[in-house]
């Protein structure tokens, strides 16, 4: 075969429009990558999209943080109680005294007590923690404190 044969000529040519042809078509994808974007060529859309994802992490830290100060908060807080009602004398009717106990998921809060009687309501509340308290405590306190720890526990 002769190197002037006009099938090579021809081969060449149609080689040289396929790469063109693909060239363009990569050059017209490019562009609609790019379009939108401040930056001018495909570097400039990389190391933006490397400083976007800095932000993304840094963002996403504090937002750990600060959902870790709420569960933290939200331990602290009254998480369950717990009610017994009784009858601390024999002449007064019902059971119109009671206990409550309100604590937090450390065994942290108070325990309200009130105790009826025909002539006078008494109202009194016992800081607790870690499930004790400088005061003493009634049966029926302890009882309320129990309750309320088993519901925290469920």
């Amino acid at each position: 075969m002769n190197i002037n044969s006009p099938y090579i000529t021809y081969a060449l040519m149609a080689t040289v429009a396929i790469l063109l042809i693909l060239a363009i078509r990569l050059e017209i994808r490019l562009r609609r990558m790019l379009r939108g974007n401040r930056v001018k060529d495909f570097e400039g859309t990389v190391v933006s999209a490397l400083k976007d994802i800095e932000k993304l992490a840094e963002a996403k830290l504090e937002i750990e943080k600060e959902i870790q100060n709420i569960k933290d908060k939200v331990r602290r807080n009254i998480q369950t109680a717990g009610t017994v009602r009784f009858n601390p004398f024999e002449d007064a009717g019902g059971n119109q005294s009671f206990a409550s106990a309100f604590l937090d998921d450390h065994g942290d809060g108070v325990v309200i007590s009130s105790l009826y009687s025909r002539d006078k309501v008494s109202v009194f509340a016992k800081p607790i923690k870690k499930m004790k308290s400088d005061y003493e405590l009634s049966e029926e306190e302890k009882e309320a404190m129990r309750i309320a720890w088993e519901k925290n526990k469920e």
